[in-house]
């Protein structure tokens, strides 16, 4: 007689610890409460661990909820909704776009990038940190960038076998997956209601900042002041005048060349890539507006972190017809956009130039009503220009007409043109 083993049943969903667990994760991080009750769990014993998809749905393994405890339940329901608010499943789209790029060794890398940009906020302060947690130290890099940086900085190899396992779902990372319930499925929350509860999260955190780690201010402060496609080109634009060759080139013995090795009884220097310096050039003349101006300030703050976050390396230079003091973007006290005459950013250019150590990179942010230098400066110039329309002359001399910009600036137009 053949005697069959009885199969043991999959654990039904243990709601009641579920739902527990992200009581605590409220009481952990009560600025993302609104966003915690708006995700919706479904149960699905498909997904490996918990996952969510872009319509804030969270789906989740009732073995998984079975076999963790409450308190890392709370940390994974804090790192899903991440996720969401983020954005990395939009990010993860348009980075696929830009670069031709799909599949799912690429979302993979796109879900682990992701997981650098959040997980060092996720955990700690009542949340404990599960063993198998990726940060950004696992792969050499420094912490407190962007999913877009990181994606730049690594690719899968030997070094990332172990995160294989990672599918924190199509809210992550764009890839819809066989679980997926879609947008017409239940308990989907359309695009406003998706923007409500990224709105009412940050709202929530500049209201009352108290101890929210200053990457979620950053990212409350960006949903005040949402990107714009023209921001994305400026960065665009300075990332690659700041990796081209000669860009923060120099030669250090810290790290002897591999060519030493053919010349016995020498050491010679290695080609070393240090940080950029960049220097932004602001038109503070009475042609810009207060507007205009609080648009500049919010460009350098994006140019900071296009370079790494070195706000140190950064400095300004506000101008009209004369260049004022020269700021270093770490001052505490702010940037003062001195000006209000006329314009000539000429000079702009050579107060900038200048300056010592001298910039890698120079930003003029700039409505074009001025001169420009007759020659090429001697680094990678970006022009980022607030439109005017074409009609738009000078008060004193109608047929004036200003220069364009000169054909060695990579130039950028920067919003709407105003009427």
């Amino acid at each position: 007689m053949t005697t069959h083993t009885p199969r043991t049943a999959a654990p039904a969903l243990d709601l009641d610890k579920l739902l527990a667990a992200r009581l605590t994760a409220v009481r952990a991080r009560p600025y993302l409460a609104t966003a915690l009750f708006a995700l919706h769990p479904v149960a699905s014993r498909g997904v490996p661990t918990m996952a969510v998809d872009r319509y804030w749905r969270c789906y989740v393994s009732p073995a998984f909820v079975a076999a963790t405890s409450l308190e890392e339940l709370a940390g994974v329901w804090v790192h899903e909704v991440s996720h969401l608010l983020r954005d990395h499943h939009g990010r993860g789209d348009r980075v696929a776009r830009a670069r031709g790029t799909d599949g799912p060794g690429e979302r993979l890398r796109t879900n682990i990038a992701a997981d650098c940009e959040i997980n060092d906020d996720v955990y700690g302060d009542g949340l404990p940190q599960p063993e198998d947690v990726i940060l950004p130290g696992q792969l050499g890099l420094e912490s407190g960038l962007l999913m877009e940086d990181y994606l730049s900085r690594f690719r899968l190899g030997a070094h990332t076998r172990t995160m294989v396992w990672l599918n924190c779902g199509s809210g992550a990372d764009g890839l819809e997956r066989e679980w997926d319930l879609g947008p017409d499925g239940a308990h989907a929350l359309t695009d406003q209601e998706r923007d409500a509860v990224r709105f009412r999260v940050a709202q929530g955190i500049v209201g009352r900042p108290g101890r929210t780690p200053k990457r979620w201010r950053r990212w409350a402060e960006e949903v005040f002041h949402p990107p714009q496609p023209w921001r994305e080109l400026l960065g665009a634009a300075l990332r690659s005048a700041v990796s081209a060759s000669g860009s923060g080139d120099d030669y250090s013995y810290g790290r002897p060349s591999r060519r030493s090795a053919g010349v016995p009884g020498a050491i010679l220097p290695s080609l070393r890539r240090t940080p950029p310096r960049v220097s932004v050039v602001v038109d503070t003349s009475g042609s810009v507006s207060d507007a205009e101006l609080g648009g500049a300030l919010l460009e350098v703050a994006a140019i900071s972190r296009a370079v790494g976050g070195r706000r140190d390396l950064v400095s300004v230079v506000p101008c009209d017809a004369a260049p004022h003091e020269v700021h270093r973007l770490c001052r505490a006290e702010g940037i003062p956009l001195v000006g209000g005459g006329g314009t000539d950013l000429r000079a702009g250019f050579t107060r900038a130039l200048t300056a010592r150590p001298r910039p890698d990179v120079l930003v003029v942010l700039t409505d074009g009503q001025t001169r420009w230098p007759s020659s090429r400066p001697p680094c990678r110039t970006v022009v980022g220009l607030f439109p005017r329309p074409p009609r738009r002359t000078r008060e004193e001399d109608p047929e004036y007409r200003p220069d364009t910009p000169p054909e060695w600036a990579r130039v950028v137009t920067i919003g709407e043109p105003q009427g």
